[in-house]
């Protein structure tokens, strides 16, 4: 199994180093089959959360309190199981977790068409298939998205992360808008034998891959599952640029979270645009996610991955404030649909370099725990969000929650000025890759750990 290859020469070398080629996805077979599985596992499932929600409304004439918590079994596991399944992603071989989660995942999505089918099928039904599909999600996560740096070389980590997200973006705009026409045609419960087939595509994708750029690492005591979560999170305490960047996350994801909590029911109840301008508006979100994702690589090569950082953070509240501004009418609808998709452009390109940053910047051993600390934190943090818009909007009122939701998103952008991720003009793996203290810190917290 080969090993990572060495750091790029400094500037007496360059001469031999520019007649090697410069490597590329183009032909990376062992990427294109797991991005492949990825866009297609995703897909179904995006036609299940158009389905699930379908079948308990109009099936089971479920109540209001019964759609929540069918929505909640679904997220609780990406809170409980983060950081065990990040060490569980450390622990085993990525690639058999993948395969094993997608397998587990057909069978437990194919079991509500055959209740259906047998006239058993209920409300708690529903909501042991939406845990369970849950818990595989986070672990089957925990793997798949460490394991692209063991699939490509370091220098196509950044582009890989890139390519992964775009696809996610198309795949999840088609599998909503493919699994609303499904559902229309076939009926939610048989919609959910689509999602079934794409999980079993997916386990045979990660089957195929090859992970030639995993370490192997000696055989050795293994220590519990708390001392390895505490490894993980002491890492990324420890690190001065992976710190911030997970701090930086998780307060984003609160500030959104209280926006997001109100966002579709401002825009249906106090706007009245009905379905149609909310399907605009999404509509909007998936296409600017791709452009997001398309360009991230290019403007990390232009301007540096602490810049794009900043404007992306910082654009993402500003193309926000329409809604606080906004009125009924079309010309406030279009407004609103441009603002949507500039705002997923900018999200999603700071999102895409933070990950291959972070990527970048972990030992290979730490790559599963400290992706599952960050979305540890992510989605404690989205939790605290929907409690927080509720208990403003009962105050003050939803536009008041909408408001303190947008001036929130202005923290992340301190955060990240006042650390050593701003003076990023290049992904680590040069020797100016990284500020002279921020260096000397990171080597010694990798020492530390290792």
């Amino acid at each position: 199994m080969s090993t990572p290859p060495p750091r790029p020469a400094h500037a007496g070398a360059l001469g031999a180093a520019t007649s090697a080629p410069a490597p590329s996805l183009r032909h990376h077979r062992s990427f294109q089959t797991y991005w492949l599985g990825e866009a297609t596992a995703l897909a179904g499932s995006s036609v299940s959360a158009v389905a699930l929600p379908v079948i308990a409304a109009m099936e089971l004439n479920a109540t209001p309190s019964q759609v929540s918590m069918l929505a909640s079994a679904v997220m609780a596991p990406g809170f409980l199981l983060a950081l065990p399944a990040g060490v569980a992603g450390d622990r085993c071989s990525k690639k058999r977790l993948m395969v094993g989660t997608d397998l587990a995942a057909a069978a437990a999505i194919a079991v509500v068409p055959a209740c259906w089918a047998a006239g058993t099928l209920s409300m708690p039904v529903l909501y042991c298939v939406a845990l369970l599909l849950g818990a595989l999600t986070v672990l089957h996560q925990a793997a798949a998205i460490a394991i692209v740096p063991e699939l490509v070389e370091p220098d196509l980590v950044p582009e890989a992360n890139a390519r992964v997200m775009a696809a996610f973006a198309v795949a999840g705009s088609a599998g909503t808008y493919g699994g609303t026409a499904a559902v229309s045609l076939l009926g939610a419960a048989r919609c959910l034998l689509l999602d079934s087939a794409s999980y079993l595509i997916s386990a045979w994708c990660a089957s195929r891959i090859s992970t030639a750029h995993a370490d192997r690492h000696p055989a050795r005591p293994r220590p519990g599952v708390i001392t390895l979560i505490r490894e993980g999170m002491a890492h990324v305490l420890r690190d001065p640029l992976q710190r911030p960047l997970v701090l930086t996350m998780a307060y984003h994801a609160f500030a959104e979270g209280i926006v997001v909590t109100y966002f579709a029911y401002y825009l249906l109840t106090e706007l009245h645009y009905g379905n149609t301008g909310l399907g605009l508006v999404l509509g909007a979100v998936g296409a600017g996610s791709l452009a997001g994702a398309l360009v991230a690589g290019r403007l990390v090569d232009r301007i540096g991955p602490g810049a794009v950082l900043l404007l992306g953070f910082a654009a993402y509240p500003i193309c926000g404030t329409p809604i606080l501004l906004a009125r009924s009418g079309h010309g406030w609808l279009i407004a609103l649909v441009t603002a949507a998709a500039l705002q997923a452009v900018a999200v999603t390109a700071a999102a895409s370099t933070q990950r291959s940053l972070r990527q970048q910047l972990c030992p290979r051993h730490l790559q599963s725990r400290v992706q599952q600390t960050s979305v540890w934190l992510v989605a404690g943090a989205r939790l605290l969000a929907t409690v927080a818009a509720g208990a403003v909007a009962a105050v003050v009122g939803v536009w008041a929650a909408l408001l303190t939701g947008m001036v929130l998103l202005l923290g992340p952008v301190a955060l990240l000025w006042v650390s050593p991720v701003r003076q990023l003009k290049v992904m680590p793996g040069t020797a100016t890759a990284l500020p002279d203290p921020a260096s000397r810190s990171l080597e010694e917290g990798r020492d530390r750990v290792h």
